[in-house]
Order: C-alpha cells, then structure tokens, then sequence
C-alpha cells in the first residue's frame, strides 16, 4: 500500500509547530505497520538541504504559468526500519526560497502569495496521484491541515473516478483562507466556488477544500473530532463537519519514542527511567541553574513550553504566577509568540527574580531539558485538538496540569481519591475556563506534591503509559484499507 503524505513541515528538518513532529514521526510508524508511505514537502531550503539522492522526476505547469520541478530522493534526518524516509520536494526557489519563517516574512506578515505557495503543493500531490513519477505511484494521498487542503480538490479536477485522499485537521483555527479572485489563478473549475465546495464567507479556504473533497477526514483525538461538530470549535465549518461526520475519526497523536524518551535522550543531563529516577533530580538542579532559579530541590516547578498564543491559555498562567510563586513553586516559560504576552511574562519573571524565568524563543533541546527538570508541565488551553506538551510531560515524569478539551482530556487522567486508588491518575485536569478553576488545579497540584508516596506513583504512571505510535499507526492502516476497499 503506498501512501503520499503531504505536509508543509518534517521534523527535525524545518519545524514551526508540532505539525512536523506528527509528519516526521508517522512515516516510520507506517513502515513497521506493513506500509510504503513516502513524503511531499514544499522546497523551503532547510528541506531541500536535507535531501540526498536526489534527482529531477518530473516538471509539471503550475496553472499561473510557471514551470516547476519535483526532486525524489532521501532523508537521511528521518529514518524508518527500511531505512531514510523517500520523499518528493518542490523545487521552486520563487515560492520558497525566503527569509523569514515557512509562512510569514521577516515582519511576521503573511507572504502575500500563499495560495500559490500551498495551492502548488496541492497540485505536486495530484500529479504524483497520476504518475508524475513513472517509478512510484501512491495509492492513496494523506494531507496534513491547511497548506495541503488543496490537494483533495486537485484530485478531482482529473476525469474519472478521483483518487482516493485522506485529509486530517492538526487545528481547525488556521485555514488558510485567500481572496476570491484566487481561484482562477489556481487553475480551479469555476463551479468549485460555491458552499458546497471551497467558498468560505464570499473567499476561498484551502481547510475547506480539504474537508469538502477528501474521502475520508481525521483530526488528531477523538474528543477534538466532536468538539469541531460544535460551535464554539467549528470555526465556522462546524456544519460541515457535522454534515460529514460518518468520515470524520480521531485518532490520537503520539510521541516519537526515538527522539522524546529520558532513559535514551543525549541532550538532557542525566537520562532516567520509571525505575531509576535519580537522574530527574540532577536533571531539575541542573535546569536551575541554567535559568537562574533558586536551587531549591523541594520546591515543586511548574513550566510552560509553548507558542504563546491565546489559544494555550496563558493568561490564566499569568494571574497564576504570584499564587505558585507565594505557596514555594517556581515557574518556568519557554516559547515565543504574542508580544504582549511575551512581555507580561518578561515582567512577572522581573518580579520574582529567581523564582521565575523565561526564556523568549523556540529551543528544541532546551524543551527537552525543561520536561527532564520540571515537576509540572501546564497547559491550560482554551482549545487543543490534542497537544504533545503533555505527552513529553508525561514521558519525562512531569505531570500535566491542564483543561478537560481535545487531546488534552484524552490523554491525562485527573488524581482524584478514586484515580489515585487505581493507579490510573496521571496528573491534574479542570474544566471551566476560569482564573478559579486553574487556580483550584494549582492547589491540588501543590497538595500531592506535598506527600511523596503519592506523587511518585502518579508520576510512574505518566511514565509507563504507552504513547508511542504503534497503536496510532495500527487505526490509520486501517482507514487506508478501508478506503481503498470501497
């Protein structure tokens, strides 16, 4: 079964989010569940760096007139059990050769040509779908949010029966959305513009696109799936959606084993396991010294590892901070976003000089650090289709507090007399979205720190859960085949 996965990101070879830990993690689950998946990427010189092997399969006529090539090869950076992920790379300097991050330039201002940028993409995929490349043709095509929504409406601008597309949503608030008069340039049938297809509020979105052709929708945990039904999580396309929900799954991000485990990590201090857990210790002492906190081991610490966005919640972090600072608790901040939060955290570190930190950019080894040292990772989310936060939090022995939505109330189980009983509590979880309410979670977070026993085991209990991908692969090779039977 072969399968062209399409995603604007890949870890560790370009990475803004934790899109790219999913695409460059999946594919070697894929490989061990029996399946031939290659990649599609856009040619962003990181990505391009990053292929070896690699030689011209192809060219095809993007639909405003410029020529563009597709490169196969390796890569070496993401390795599978049959060896380096084969993928397929757009080779357009024009699109992608700039400064500034994949989406936005310099000034943080979204690049004025963006549909043609991801609508390009979407066209690569359709023509691999119909043999672009005569030695590999996949089966099925799977793409990864907005950037490769287009690629399900390519697909069916081909005569006959369209080949067969998955199409999974990482967060329905992004949905690259685009001027009307974008259409023709794209090289779309008129009569693709309408709500029955890619119109949004009188513009086009690439999210719709996907939603609206694919064959199959997935997102990535089950309760995120039927909180985009609603409302107040549809963004809008909650009808869709709803209209579509005997295609729509969830199915559960995982963590790469390979890359976010304490017992083989080589960029924390100290590695540790479940059953020897000394290496946390040195590991927390050794985070506070690099951030400048107080070297108190009994302490608890309470870090955030984050885009600071409003999504995440990071307000109620903030009227939080005095509460952890006045009851012995230190925090924590690493991420970058938001100006004014950023400088909100800026302050509340200068007025708890070690007790707080914040470091003020994305560091992936310093992530790695921060979970090794941490006690509780926090993630108080307004919205979270499934997070990984809490997942590396619970690898690395440190519990998640968060709010009971999307992946987040799939994957931490509250430690509660009954939870605690059964040795299936794993960290702290609250349900309104009020300073109250975090408030509340921050005192029991504080009161089982408090006894030793406890904490231990629910801690051990983070750790021996299963979150790698095997089980994640399993319901996708699944769907495939479901698919692909019909």
């Amino acid at each position: 079964m072969r399968i062209l996965q399409v995603s604007a990101e890949l870890f560790p070879l370009l990475k803004t989010g934790g899109l790219a830990d999913i695409a460059g993690a999946l594919p070697a689950a894929l490989v061990a569940a029996g399946v031939e998946p290659r990649a599609l990427l856009p040619g962003f010189p990181a990505i391009l760096a990053g292929l070896s092997d690699d030689t011209v399969v192809g060219h095809f006529d993007a639909p405003w007139g410029e020529r563009l090539s597709l490169r196969r090869g390796s890569l070496a950076a993401v390795p599978t059990p049959a060896g380096p992920l084969q993928a397929y790379v757009l080779d357009a300097p024009s699109l992608f050769d700039r400064p500034g991050n994949p989406y936005e330039d310099a000034e943080r201002r979204p690049y004025a040509d963006n549909a043609r940028r991801f609508g390009a993409l979407g066209w690569a995929a359709a023509h691999l779908a119909h043999g672009l490349d005569p030695a590999w043709r996949p089966d099925l095509v799977h793409g990864h949010d907005w950037h490769a929504g287009l690629a399900a409406a390519c697909l069916h601008t081909w005569p006959g029966r369209p080949v067969p597309s998955v199409y999974t949503v990482h967060n329905l608030a992004y949905q690259g959305v685009f001027a009307a008069h974008h259409l023709q340039e794209l090289g779309l049938p008129a009569h693709f513009f309408r709500p029955e297809g890619l119109e949004f509020h009188g513009q086009l979105s690439f999210m719709k696109a996907g939603l609206h052709f694919a064959d199959r929708l997935t997102t990535v945990s089950p309760s995120y799936a039927r909180e985009i039904q609603q409302p107040e999580q549809g963004c809008g396309l909650d009808g869709l959606l709803r209209h579509r929900r005997d295609v729509l799954s969830g199915i559960l991000n995982a963590v790469d084993t390979a890359v976010w485990n304490p017992a083989t990590d080589t960029l924390i201090p100290h590695r540790y396991d479940p059953r020897r857990m000394t290496g946390k210790a040195i590991c927390k002492a050794a985070l506070q010294r690099e951030m400048k906190l107080e070297l108190t081991p009994g302490a608890p610490l309470f870090c955030v590892v984050s885009r600071l966005t409003e999504q995440k919640g990071l307000h109620l972090v903030l009227a939080g901070g005095d509460d952890i600072v006045a009851a012995g608790g230190q925090l924590l901040v690493q991420g970058t976003g938001d100006p004014e939060l950023q400088h909100a955290f800026a302050l509340l570190a200068q007025r708890h000089p070690g007790r707080v930190a914040v470091h003020l950019g994305y560091d992936e080894a310093l992530a790695h650090r921060v979970f090794a040292g941490a006690d509780v990772t926090l993630v108080p989310s307004r919205f979270e289709p499934c997070g990984l936060t809490q997942l590396y939090g619970l690898q690395y022995g440190c519990l998640p507090l968060v709010r009971a939505v999307g992946g987040l109330a799939d994957t931490v189980v509250d430690a509660d007399l009954a939870t605690l009983e059964d040795d299936s509590a794993n960290g702290f979880v609250f349900h309104d979205f009020t300073e109250a309410a975090y408030r509340h979670a921050l005192r029991r977070a504080f009161a089982l720190y408090r006894q030793p026993t406890a904490w231990v085991k629910v801690r051990q209990a983070g750790m021996r859960r299963a979150s790698g991908w095997d089980e994640s692969a399993r319901h996708y090779v699944a769907l495939y085949e479901a698919l692909l039977q019909h």
